[in-house]
């Protein structure tokens, strides 16, 4: 299968045109600005653009040191720090400004041309602003990459501030990354970007998480999960847009205990999100204590995370909004199939009948209908045979190395110009 992967017609993306690109990749130096987190991301992209010869400063945290973000191209800086959300607050709000501190005299000094931001960073109004102005001062040409177009309207918080800022960023950027189509036409709608500065490319696969020998059979056993019983597994952090609590109906109230479904919830709840998940943890309570519900409120080290993927039948998305989840692409590393709620570009993701199955959003009656679906199609039926195929699927599709000769040929357009 091929992917579609749409170019804005920056100089240096553009297809067929015959431009080339007056740096070669060898000369491409880079600013990488992680925002301390999204580590697979921020592994995948690294490992690939440093394989095609662009030497990067990683500005990274303790979440994000490892040996495998140091090489002969690749420096590793750790301005964040530590993250630790169990910190008390005067020693948060110190650490955040020695980061900015240290930030700052970073990028006065920082020898790379070009400063790629993946995430902002705690102060979002003034990361899209004085601090973007700053950069652009410093003759800096601005990349970023935009997960989320507006996550505040995802979360049901937008405000004119919000929209305010954003627009100063996405103006002050040169060039401008995203994961869908649908994503590209909003940043024109409702931003007025335009669309030459903007270069569309799919998420890549989950490379970060390591994957061993261990077999289903004993995933399932480390995890407790008998035969017989059909594992339903949402993983990943527990945020309001995810909707939990529309699993967590179709679950209790619609699919029956006699069909021996098994709900495993991993993933961790953020000191912001406990009063969202206070209710959930206690709808579920009773469960967890029969077992019928195997909870995991906390963060899944990466080298535990593969137990969970192979222990589940299936992965469940009961988002009601969302831009694109690259939980998708850890899932399907794993052969897993994805049941997913139709919202954002989610439903692009999935074949039916063959990677997984759509539902509608905040409806658990639909979930509980596809999830039934499944158990009774020949995807499940086959899933050690289909597992093979999915990932062979999602590695043709989300491959990393055209998101990597997208985004070198993009830097080159930019130093170019």
């Amino acid at each position: 299968m091929s992917t579609q992967i749409e170019i804005g017609q920056q100089p240096g993306a553009a297809s067929g045109s015959g431009w080339k690109p007056a740096h070669s990749k060898n000369d491409i130096s880079v600013a990488l600005l992680t925002g301390g987190s999204d580590r697979p991301y921020v592994f995948g992209l690294t490992k690939e653009l440093n394989s095609k010869g662009v030497t990067l400063d990683l500005i990274g945290s303790d979440e994000l040191d490892s040996p495998d973000f140091r090489g002969p191209r690749l420096n590793f800086l750790n301005l964040r720090g530590s993250q630790d959300p169990k910190a008390s607050a005067t020693k948060k709000v110190l650490r955040i400004l020695s980061y900015y501190f240290k930030l700052i005299h970073y990028a006065a000094k920082a020898k790379p041309r070009i400063f790629h931001i993946l995430w902002n960073n705690k102060f979002l109004h003034f990361d899209r602003t004085l601090l973007m102005g700053y950069y652009r001062l410093l003759g800096k040409k601005i990349v970023l990459t935009v997960h989320n177009v507006n996550a505040a309207k995802r979360d049901k918080n937008d405000t004119s501030l919000n929209r305010f800022t954003l627009r100063i960023q996405y103006r002050l950027a040169d060039h401008l990354f995203v994961h869908t189509a649908k994503m590209k036409q909003e940043l024109m709608a409702e931003f007025r970007v335009l669309a030459p500065r903007i270069s569309v490319i799919p998420l890549g696969i989950n490379n970060s998480v390591p994957a061993t020998s261990i077999t289903s059979a004993e995933a399932r056993r480390r995890l407790g999960i008998r035969d017989g019983e059909k594992a339903i597994l949402f993983f990943g952090r527990i945020t309001p847009y995810k909707d939990l609590e529309c699993l967590v109906e179709a679950f209790q109230k619609i699919l029956s205990p006699a069909d021996k479904y098994r709900l495993v919830i991993a993933g961790r709840v953020d000191p912001e999100f406990e009063t969202y998940w206070a209710p959930i943890e206690a709808a579920i309570r009773e469960d967890v204590q029969k077992g019928r519900v195997l909870l995991r409120a906390e963060h899944v080290p990466d080298d535990e995370t593969e137990i969970y993927f192979k222990a589940a039948d299936a992965l469940v998305l009961p988002y009601r909004d969302v831009y694109q989840s690259g939980i998708v692409f850890l899932v399907y590393s794993f052969g897993l199939p994805a049941l997913v709620s139709d919202v954002g570009s989610l439903k692009q993701e999935i074949i039916e009948g063959s990677t997984g199955y759509v539902f509608k959003p905040e409806d658990p009656a639909d979930l509980a209908a596809a999830v039934e679906r499944y158990f009774a199609s020949d995807l499940y039926k086959g899933l050690d045979r289909q597992r093979q195929q999915i990932q062979e699927y999602a590695s043709q599709k989300n491959n990393w190395d055209v998101v990597g000769e997208t985004t070198t040929s993009v830097y080159s357009g930019l130093l170019r110009a």
